[in-house]
Order: C-alpha cells, then sequence, then structure tokens
C-alpha cells in the first residue's frame, strides 16, 4: 500500500475519533465515497494501526446505536417546520 494512501487511512480515523463525526460527514469532508471511507477504516486500518482501529471502532458503534434516534429528531424538525 502507498505511503499515502496509508495516511490518509489514518487522517480519516484519526478525524473519526477527535470528532466522532459519522462515516458519511467524513466522507464528505475528505471527498470520497461513504463505502471508501468504510473500507478504509474498518478492513484496512486493521491492518495499519490496531491501537487507532480499536478507538474508531468505540466511535462507529456508538454512531449505529444512536442513528435511529438522530433520524427521528430529523423526521420530527422537518414536520414542525413545514407545520408553521
Amino acid at each position: 500500500m502507498k505511503e499515502e494512501k496509508k495516511t490518509l487511512i489514518q487522517e480519516m480515523a484519526g478525524h473519526i475519533c477527535e470528532t466522532h463525526d459519522t462515516i458519511r460527514k467524513t466522507a464528505k469532508i475528505f471527498g470520497y465515497s461513504k463505502s471508501t471511507v468504510h473500507k478504509y477504516v474498518t478492513i484496512k486500518l486493521i491492518t495499519l494501526d490496531k491501537n487507532l482501529y480499536e478507538r474508531t471502532k468505540k466511535v462507529l458503534d456508538e454512531n449505529f446505536a444512536q442513528k435511529h434516534i438522530r433520524g427521528g429528531e430529523s423526521t420530527k424538525r422537518k414536520y414542525e417546520h413545514e407545520m408553521y
């Protein structure tokens, strides 16, 4: 794997750990697809940096657990806005 790709993967994972951003938001910031970011931080990162992988995995698991709550809040805001 090229050194610049390794650096990119570690930057993406570091960003997720620091900001607790979702895969979708991280993909938008770095200009990659969600699939690519997900592949990088779940599959390829484990071979590069096990410790960073564990920290990133914890954040991604938290985001996954909160996904249904965020969706409900978004829908609530949408309909509150339309009602008024």
